[in-house]
């Protein structure tokens, strides 16, 4: 499939759902406040585009510090757990029990352990909750995944511990800690958003606030452009990454390698 067909397809879709769902909407009366047609999703995006990209920003930089947060602290993590096994025996279930543990049941909790001051350390803790756990446990397991036979062959020719995780079991791990960080991009944009959800009126500058106001106003058609925002943050997200895991590994690794046909 050539690169114009790959693009022009899911555009021509996306084109061809919004036509039906304006022309559904217009002919058959469907209220704004239950269904906004996507002329009126894009007329309240206009009107408001001010107070929802300021709001976007509020939430997008508290994404990218949890995201970066989580990266760093995951991938250390899983380095110590790849060089102590004690290490990883006793931390790994606590790093599996905050994993499981929904963000919804804990955030009225840390909003009363950090006030209502400090909602966006509150907000980045929860975000990070949601972003760590991938990069730690894909991380882990990309260090584990080194060729047992290269280990040994480092080994023999003297290679310290250093040098066998920074030459062999980092190139190793790469491709996972990739991968994981796509998944973790994502979950770190939804742990926020559902810590403004679980925040209120506490929260009254991000975009979850925002789409939690407009749906008690039953501005609808507002709510829509804001969940549109969303969309199109955490699409570019994925793709920003995607772009990042290409770049490092497109020269080397089997699963950037073009395929000849």
């Amino acid at each position: 499939m050539n690169a114009s067909l790959r693009y022009a397809v899911p555009l021509l879709l996306g084109i061809a759902v919004l036509c039906s769902w304006e022309f559904a909407v217009r002919h058959y009366n469907v209220p704004v406040f239950v269904l906004p047609a996507p002329s009126a999703i894009w007329q309240a995006f206009v009107e408001n585009f001010g107070t929802l990209m300021s709001a976007l920003w509020v939430t997008f930089r508290i994404v990218v510090i949890a995201f970066v947060v989580a990266l760093a602290s995951g991938v250390a993590l899983a380095v110590l757990f790849s060089q102590s096994r004690i290490f990883e025996l006793a931390l790994y279930p606590y790093a599996v029990a905050l994993q499981v543990t929904p963000v919804i049941s804990i955030a009225p909790l840390i909003m009363i352990w950090f006030h209502y001051e400090n909602i966006d350390l509150a907000l980045l803790l929860l975000a990070w909750m949601v972003a760590f756990f991938p990069i730690l446990s894909n991380t882990t397991l990309g260090l584990h995944s080194a060729d047992r036979n290269l280990i040994e062959l480092f080994k023999l020719y003297g290679a310290s511990r250093w040098q066998i995780l920074w030459r062999l079991q980092m190139p190793t791990a790469l491709p996972f800690v990739l991968g994981a960080m796509k998944i973790s991009g994502g979950l770190a944009l939804i742990g926020v958003i559902v810590a403004e959800f679980a925040a209120g009126s506490g929260s009254d500058t991000g975009i979850g606030w925002t789409i939690t106001e407009a749906g008690n106003r039953l501005h609808i058609a507002t709510m829509f452009a804001a969940l549109g925002l969303l969309s199109f943050v955490g699409i570019s997200i994925f793709f920003a990454l995607s772009g990042l895991e290409y770049a490092l590994l497109r020269r080397w690794h089997e699963s950037a390698l073009k395929k000849v046909q």
